[in-house]
């Protein structure tokens, strides 16, 4: 049994009609113009107004009322990321019709035909536009702005400094026009002028406002090797190095970071409030008044070394507390020295508090306290007569100052050098920094100062110079040193003696030389002055003038008796008696 009823046809419907196409009234050319007349009419080239129809990542199709829509890529949008279905916008056309019968629309053209004129419409009017930041470039960014390309300064991206440029890259914000170089087509853009005028009132409100004392939050927006510059929101303030902590601080960076919120306290401002002094410690109570109060002169405290100079050493013991030694405090010795050849900044220190003012919040610190002062026992440990070792440190015209140990100094007087090297200079006997061995003189505990010998280690070879030099006695001897008035002799049994030039002529008449080894008689020994006065040409000289003496008795011997024989010859008898008289005179003085 069938489901469907019976059912009458239309009674005035065209089968005529509908077998040959259902339009056998209408010729297809005339359809074809009455749809083409429902439709724009639409130039190549041309820009016109279209309608967004679909919005997704990668295109934007606009309907601009043709009888295909058109295709637009997203990135010509990224100016403009609030697009949305149904915003008109403007599109240039490229083809109505390609070979795919795709109609083919660009934005990019479109707003490049009218930038031009809507950029300085911009300007003229001080409108708020629409940038897509592109890249970085020199100096700053460039914006994608109507399709133009302007250039963003980075002076003129924020009020604040820009440390990292690349967090702006791909970001669309607010622009303001601000400069175009009509023959160059150039344009400049600035994004810090649309709230520069939001900060200058609420500047105006802030610096209204300051009082000394007052505390505010800020945010550190610049760290220098002086200070911290702090925004206060518009204002600007900055907190010395040495208002950052009671401490000292060698590098902010130690106490704040960039971008890091804090709350500060106006410690001063000029009258027209541009500069602003802030401080940050001032927020804390002062060290000095936190210190222990049962902390007094005489007690043992440990510290760092934060400061060094050659006069001293300031410990802090404390952050914000501090102490000075003086040099003079850091060695029982009395040698000018400076603080740097004791200690090093950093260096860990126990001291001795010596004095304590907690008004003037000053505190003298010593080290050489904690080692026993040396002069206390000198007799004990250096007595007259001990012999020590001790370490050169300086020269002066009359001896060497040694060092026994650390702050115990003695002299040892040029004199008591050598028995006997006459020592014009002490530099001539050691050198600085030497080890030398001493003997102890004398004790000056007053002056905190020992007199030292180092002749007296040995005998004194001058008493048995004298009894082996005497006048008169010859000696072997070399000659170490020529000069224009005389010549220095070093004789072979020790010591030390001196020629003059007449003394230094030798037998042959020539004159000594510096090297020559000669015989040497003494002519003078002075033992007190330690001299002894030598000649080489009084040990032949003397004995040619003995033989001289002999030859001349010899040859008046002879003249006396041919006197005798030419009187005998010549007498008589009767002056025999006056010629026996003469003989016996002559053998008289014989």
């Amino acid at each position: 049994m069938s489901n469907f009823k019976n059912v009458e046809p239309l009674q005035d419907f065209n089968w005529e009609e509908f077998e040959n196409g259902g339009h056998a009234s209408i010729a297809v050319e005339d359809l074809q113009k009455a749809y083409d007349e429902t439709l724009n009419k639409v130039n190549e080239h041309q820009v016109v107004e279209g309608t967004v129809i679909s919005v997704d990542k990668k295109e934007v199709i606009v309907n601009i009322g043709y009888k295909s829509d058109g295709i637009i890529s997203a990135s010509e949008f990224r100016y403009n990321p609030d697009l949305k279905v149904g915003d008109k916008v403007e599109v240039y056309v490229e083809n109505p019709e390609d070979k795919k019968g795709q109609l083919l629309l660009s934005h990019k053209k479109a707003r490049m035909s009218k930038s031009w004129d809507r950029v300085n419409e911009a300007l003229e009017k001080e409108e708020i536009v629409q940038g897509y930041i592109k890249c970085r470039t020199k100096g700053g960014m460039i914006v994608d702005v109507f399709g133009i390309e302007a250039f963003l300064p980075g002076s003129q991206i924020d009020v604040h400094p820009i440390r990292d440029y690349d967090v702006f890259v791909g970001k669309t914000m607010e622009f303001k026009i601000v400069k175009i170089n009509q023959e160059f087509r150039n344009v400049v853009v600035s994004h810090k002028a649309l709230i520069e005028a939001e900060l200058e009132a609420q500047k105006k409100e802030i610096i209204g406002k300051l009082e000394k004392g007052q505390i505010l939050e800020g945010t550190v927006k610049n760290i220098t090797s002086y200070g911290v510059f702090v925004d206060l929101g518009g204002v600007d303030g900055l907190i010395h190095i040495t208002d950052l902590s009671w401490g000292r601080v060698s590098d902010p960076h130690e106490v704040v970071q960039l971008d890091q919120k804090i709350n500060v306290v106006i410690l001063d401002f000029d009258d027209e409030k541009k500069r602003i002094a802030l401080g940050l410690k001032q927020l804390t109570p002062h060290p000095w008044d936190a210190l222990d109060t049962n902390l007094a002169v005489g007690d043992h405290v440990k510290g760092k070394v934060v400061v060094l100079a050659d006069y001293g050493a300031f410990v802090e013991i404390a952050p914000g507390v501090e102490g000075l030694i003086h040099v003079s405090e850091m060695s029982w010795s009395q040698h000018l020295r400076s603080a740097q050849e004791f200690l090093n900044v950093g260096d860990e220190v126990e001291a001795v508090i010596l004095t304590l003012d907690r008004e003037e919040r000053k505190m003298s610190l010593g080290i050489k306290q904690l080692k026993a002062d040396p002069w206390e026992s000198i007799e004990e440990k250096y007595p007259i007569g001990s012999k020590h070792v001790a370490k050169v440190r300086n020269f002066t015209n009359f001896g060497i100052f040694v060092e026994l140990e650390e702050g115990v100094d003695g002299l040892i007087h040029i004199s008591d050098l050598s028995w006997t090297k006459k020592v014009k200079h002490p530099s001539e006997f050691t050198q600085q920094g030497e080890e030398i061995e001493v003997i102890v003189l004398e004790i000056d505990k007053e002056n905190r100062r020992l007199s030292l010998g180092h002749k007296q280690l040995e005998d004194n070879p001058w008493d048995t110079y004298e009894t082996l030099y005497t006048p008169g006695s010859v000696h072997t001897g070399k000659i170490t040193d020529l000069m224009d008035k005389g010549a220095v002799i070093i004789l072979n049994e020790g010591g030390e003696g001196f020629a003059t030039p007449k003394h230094l002529v030798k037998e042959d008449g020539s004159q000594a030389q510096k090297g020559e080894e000669l015989e040497f008689k003494v002519i003078e020994f002075v033992k007190e002055t330690k001299r002894i006065i030598l000649s080489h040409s009084r040990t032949f000289e003397e004995e040619k003038e003995e033989v001289k003496k002999t030859a001349r008795k010899t040859s008046a011997k002879k003249e006396d008796g041919m006197q005798i024989n030419n009187i005998a010859a010549s007498t008589t008898l009767g002056d025999l008696d006056a010629l026996a008289e003469l003989r016996a005179k002559m053998e008289q003085g014989e």
